[in-house]
């Protein structure tokens, strides 16, 4: 897996291209921006992605995420209807959303014991925490892994919680892993209306974008669109319920709570092993 000092480059640098994207900047432009050379920045976007910068940043333009749009509701809809998930068979992420009973609710988690940890993934740093029933937690952080953990704290108040960083591990390689296929099992704590928001959003398929008024029409309340938003800068479980996924209707990446550039670079990078994938086939 790619270092998080390598990561942090392509951060920065897909921000600088997300906000220049109009100027089409060059590898000179994107190199200098992060302070290597141009071989060494080519080599590790490369490592990172599977394909070129000049080919991530045509991923990230208005153009071709509105055509992504069009294209995604046609995917939805089919999957929708179907009954179906509709995850891209190059990570097929099979996810089962249980909520906590309203007691566990009201209380803060009374009576679960969770553990945590923090790992390295190809986005950055991230907690990770579980339960017996599932991953109750994934958030990704910045400089001070405190503030994910002091939110784990305020989320789930009334839990046991402690720190456990080998028994999440085994969770952390299987999500960010894109090679098998896997069942995942997720314990929320939500309203029935964040619940039924959060699973709206596995219906996105890998590779792919949908707007919020498509969330709102998955879930049979259309005029619901600013609760939808809502709900999914609430979620829980960052990447595994892709809200990542969901963008301005106008071809905007738009906001995401752990950073609009992470938001670009997990739509980049999920694009990009997408179109590898149907290539290799």
């Amino acid at each position: 897996m790619i270092s998080n000092t390598n990561y942090y480059r392509i951060e920065k640098a897909i921000q600088f291209i997300a906000q220049n994207y109009k100027l089409q900047p060059s590898l000179k432009d994107m190199a200098k921006h992060v302070n290597i050379s141009e071989f060494h920045f080519q080599r590790i976007f490369t490592e990172w992605a599977g394909i070129s910068p000049k080919k991530f940043l045509q991923f990230l333009t208005v153009e071709e995420l509105k055509k992504e749009l069009i294209k995604s509701q046609n995917l939805i809809e089919a999957a929708t209807n179907v009954g179906l998930s509709s995850q891209s068979r190059v990570y097929d992420l099979f996810v089962n959303i249980e909520a906590v009973t309203p007691n566990e609710y009201r209380t803060g988690g009374n009576g679960i014991a969770i553990e945590y940890g923090i790992h390295k993934t190809p986005f950055g740093n991230c907690l990770i925490a579980v339960t017996e029933r599932g991953i109750c937690s994934i958030s990704f952080i910045g400089d001070d892994p405190f503030r994910s953990i002091n939110r784990l704290y305020k989320d789930w108040e009334n839990a046991s919680i402690q720190n456990n960083r080998k028994r999440t591990k085994e969770f952390a390689d299987m999500i960010f892993d894109i090679s098998a296929n896997k069942n995942v099992k997720l314990l929320v704590r939500g309203t029935k209306f964040q619940v039924k928001v959060w699973e709206a959003l596995l219906k996105i398929p890998f590779g792919s974008v949908a707007n919020y008024q498509t969330i709102a029409n998955i879930i049979d309340n259309p005029g619901a669109v600013r609760a939808v938003g809502s709900a999914i800068g609430n979620n829980p479980v960052a990447y595994v319920i892709p809200c990542h996924r969901v963008i301005r209707r106008e071809g905007l990446v738009g906001q995401y709570h752990w950073g609009a550039a992470r938001k670009a670079v997990i739509i980049g990078w999920e694009k990009s092993k997408l179109q590898l994938s149907q290539y290799l086939l």
